[in-house]
């Protein structure tokens, strides 16, 4: 009996390191995505773009828009919000960009990482503002883009939750004086979705709508990087 107990705990004691291993090497918020090009950035940086695919996508669009702007993106395809957050010092901070964008939350909404409140979407975008002004980075936050259907998730409709989410966004910058782009207001159709003529998968935009968001981001950046 006491042999069959010792070998149960020293299973359980195995299992336990073998899941801990395993968790060990994940790479939950992906760090290792940009640590090299980190590592090769130029300083001084104008401008971090931090979101998720669609700042990620952006740059593989339209990379002269970030080359020729001095604009770093990083963003990181299927993120929510507290990815965002835990590598903000990695892939904002340590860059050290007179501002940082940014554009999250359309994942949360999407429980790609499970259920999470607006509310804590929310304060993890506050969460990442605040650790930008304390050091010293100039931060313009952004609407979520329009949806209205989740290809990946298409027993949602995402539209109230993006609705919310922008509005308390919205009403944050304003009552901060923080430099808000409304690319929602810009790219939206008659149905709460994203504009045909600015997306190819109801989600992300074609380069189309990627020029229409430079062109809107843009009119923030410049009284923000002079």
């Amino acid at each position: 009996m006491k042999t069959k107990l010792t070998l149960s705990i020293l299973s359980l004691f195995m299992g336990i390191c073998i899941t801990f291993g395993q968790n060990e090497e994940k790479d939950w918020a992906q760090f290792g995505k940009y640590a090299q090009t980190n590592k090769e950035v130029k300083q001084p940086v104008n401008v971090v773009f931090m979101g998720n695919s669609i700042t990620e996508g952006w740059y593989y669009n339209d990379p002269d828009f970030f080359k020729n702007n001095n604009y770093v993106g990083r963003g990181i395809s299927g993120q929510v919000t507290s990815q965002m957050l835990t590598r903000f010092r990695a892939d904002v901070i340590n860059l050290k960009p007179k501002a940082v964008v940014i554009l999250a939350g359309i994942n949360d909404i999407a429980l790609n990482n499970g259920y999470i409140s607006i509310e804590h979407v929310f304060d993890n975008i506050i969460s990442m503002r605040e650790l930008a002004k304390a050091n010293k980075i100039k931060v313009v936050l952004c609407s979520v883009l329009p949806a209205n259907y989740f290809p990946w998730r298409e027993e949602l409709n995402p539209v109230d939750a993006v609705t919310k989410l922008n509005e308390m966004i919205k009403t944050y910058a304003h009552k901060n004086h923080i430099p808000y782009v409304d690319y929602y207001n810009a790219m939206v159709d008659e149905k709460s979705g994203l504009d045909i003529r600015y997306q190819h998968d109801e989600v992300h935009p074609n380069l189309a709508g990627y020029k229409l968001m430079e062109e809107v981001v843009q009119k923030e950046l410049k009284k923000v990087v002079k």
